[in-house]
């Protein structure tokens, strides 16, 4: 039999189940854990999630077992609950923290939104690198990339507000809010990643293939497209122990640098909420900073 309660999350009545259930084997971390979780990043997490097509990635057996992407938000979604339409796809919004709960509930574990919101979804709202390292590159390796990069968006009178994956690797963004198009800033990303790729080719590669990015951190540029998501920031991670995509400051990815220690660089969501209760939440200015995107070419 399975085991419901009934929890308020603001003025929303939910019904949540089988909070006792295991998800993380190797921790004993809980279904009720990763609501709860959520429900007390909610009000840091959801404005970036707000009026954006969120793809759930759910494991409903636990990280051990099965997961699938669900991108057609269910119709047993509770009726206050809005999707948005993008491809002949109909995609969950998240715009309160009553379907941030429902989505954890579902053991929905990590969320994965646009770049774009509703209703302009062709207009991404910033730029996203992707930094993948290729074992036995990792985090140190990334956050060596990341600093480059750093230096040529100086150079383009641009800012950029790092994120851990709360996997292997980094992601930056670069803010824009000024209109841009994908047919813009994908070009503009793919442009500065073969730069990086020609200026330090014994660290980066910007190409997919796999045999290219051993030792190396491949510069994801193909992520700034309406077709593709990129794992939210505060979005917990289905590793063998629970890790969260965290922000982080430039300070942060130098001192984990200077000390050559990747666990400066990794997450649970417990050191999350405290960073939230201490700091805010570093990663605020991607929704509000305008920078125009400048041309580049190699």
């Amino acid at each position: 039999m399975t085991a419901r309660s009934e929890v308020r999350v603001g003025e929303r009545a939910l019904t949540v189940s089988n909070l006792d259930k295991v998800l993380w084997p190797s921790t004993g971390f809980t279904k009720g854990q990763l609501i709860d979780y959520y429900a007390r990043v909610a009000d840091v997490m959801v404005p970036h999630l707000q009026a954006r097509p969120i793809t759930l990635r759910r494991w409903p057996d636990g990280v051990e077992g099965q997961s699938f992407f669900q991108k057609n938000c269910p119709p047993h979604r509770p009726d206050w609950m809005h999707a948005v339409t993008m491809g002949g796809v109909h995609y969950c919004l998240i715009d309160e923290p009553a379907s941030l709960v429902w989505a954890a509930n579902m053991a929905a574990i990590e969320l994965h939104p646009s770049l774009a919101q509703a209703p302009d979804l062709d207009t991404p709202t910033a730029v996203v690198f992707d930094l993948d390292p290729g074992p036995p590159a990792d985090v140190l390796t990334c956050a060596r990339v990341a600093v480059l990069l750093r230096g040529y968006f100086e150079r383009l009178h641009l800012s950029a507000w790092p994120k851990t994956s709360g996997s292997k690797g980094l992601q930056l963004y670069v803010p824009l809010n000024s209109g841009a198009h994908y047919e813009q800033t994908k070009p503009f990303a793919h442009a500065l990643a073969q730069l990086l790729e020609r200026d330090h080719p014994d660290l980066i590669v910007s190409i997919m293939d796999p045999a290219k990015r051993r030792k190396k951190v491949m510069i994801d540029w193909s992520q700034n497209t309406a077709s593709k998501t990129t794992v939210a920031v505060y979005s917990v991670r289905a590793l063998a122990a629970p890790s969260v995509s965290t922000p982080v400051t430039w300070d942060e990815l130098d001192d984990a640098l200077a000390d050559g220690d990747a666990d400066r660089l990794r997450f649970d969501p417990a050191q999350v909420l405290e960073r939230v209760e201490s700091r805010g939440d570093l990663h605020q200015p991607v929704l509000t900073e305008r920078q125009e995107l400048p041309a580049l070419r190699i």
